[in-house]
């Protein structure tokens, strides 16, 4: 098999209603990512996630550097592909962001036109054996802009729908106002379901040392990333002093960041993300060095789960999954969320393949 031709392509879904985190005021979803043609007719679909800015970046560098390099290659040879465009002629300026993000749509193209070749969902491909599914946890009523009765409503009626893990966001100005927030969810939720706090990158040492210890009374699953991702000495001290776990990676683009911040423990669930580290083929990589130190591996979702899905299913160490449902009508098999578990798929190839009519309806590049 060989690659004839690259086509990258940039779309942006709606949110609706727009969200807030404390970093973050996304009003649509980015998939920069790219159509990879092979000469025996199959076609890879591979994507990243974005809040909708830079992505004619990761596009330019799809069509300016990767695809070159790619025509005529077989997919199959999709580490040795992997490594050439790693270490290529980006590498100078590279590494991490634009250039890793550009090299995970590729990627995931790749694998996406292997498990296709196979005849395979690519979790069975990958050699998956949760067949009975993946316990989800639900991240979308936890907004900051929603106020306390919105956010209360959602998160009931998520737990009333089947599941058994939540996640909501914390960082805002006054951290008094986050513990109220907190407090009410837990009294809402009981004592039962796990409640996973996400603070963005909104603090500082001195704020999270404090107020991690304070929410600490809520019995938080884990705080997510509540620092700057480059501190690793501080997610350290915070591993150290608090007795909540700490959860990062969805900022981490290399299997040598995910390593220093293990082999530090720096972080405690490990929360890689196939389309921010360089896709699927790095990823498989960290999720077996966190299984050496004997810790979980939660991806964050930048696919929104359709990728993840596949990973997790064959992924020893992963015990569960996010599910944000806000992308799931565009693809062609869109993830499955039934009483809190996640579906696996059943069609050939990665779940990544956008219908033609959604393909048309939100690309704009």
């Amino acid at each position: 098999m060989k690659i004839t031709k690259v086509e990258s392509f940039v779309l942006h879904v709606p949110l609706n209603p727009p969200i807030t985190d404390a970093i973050n005021s996304p009003t649509h979803w980015g998939l920069p990512g790219v159509r990879i043609f092979t000469d025996e007719g199959i076609v890879g679909y591979g994507y990243t996630g974005t809040c909708a800015l830079g992505d004619e970046m990761i596009a330019d560098t799809i069509d300016r550097y990767y695809a070159p390099a790619l025509l005529q290659r077989d997919p199959f040879l999709v580490r040795d592909i992997w490594q050439s465009l790693r270490y290529g002629d980006l590498h100078w300026v590279g590494r991490a962001g634009i250039t890793q993000m550009a090299l995970a749509a590729v990627d995931i193209a790749l694998w996406d036109i292997m498990a296709k070749a196979a005849g395979e969902p690519l979790w069975r491909y990958l050699g998956g054996h949760k067949t009975d599914g993946i316990k989800a946890y639900n991240t979308n009523g936890g907004w900051l802009n929603w106020t306390t009765d919105r956010l209360l409503q959602d998160i009931t009626t998520f737990v009333d729908e089947g599941f058994t893990g939540v996640k909501m966001k914390v960082g805002k100005p006054d951290p008094k106002e986050d513990y109220e927030r907190v407090k009410a969810v837990r009294q809402a939720i009981g004592d039962d379901v796990d409640l996973m706090l996400d603070v963005n990158q909104g603090w500082n040492i001195t704020t999270a040392m404090r107020w991690g210890k304070k929410l600490e009374d809520f019995d938080p699953l884990w705080l997510e990333e509540p620092l700057n991702p480059d501190d690793t000495i501080g997610h350290k001290k915070l591993a150290d002093e608090l007795n909540t776990a700490i959860a990062l990676g969805e900022h981490l683009y290399t299997k040598y960041a995910f390593r220093d911040y293990i082999h530090q423990g720096a972080v405690e669930y490990v929360q890689v993300d196939a389309t921010r580290v360089g896709g699927i083929t790095e990823w498989l990589e960290v999720a077996g060095l966190a299984a050496a130190y004997d810790l979980p591996i939660v991806p964050h979702v930048g696919d929104m789960g359709q990728i993840h899905q596949h990973l997790v299913a064959a992924t020893r160490n992963a015990p569960m999954l996010e599910y944000i449902p806000w992308i799931r009508h565009i693809f062609v098999e869109p993830v499955q969320v039934e009483k809190g578990r996640y579906r696996l798929p059943e069609l050939p190839g990665a779940a990544t393949e956008v219908s033609p009519e959604a393909f048309e309806r939100y690309r704009v590049r």
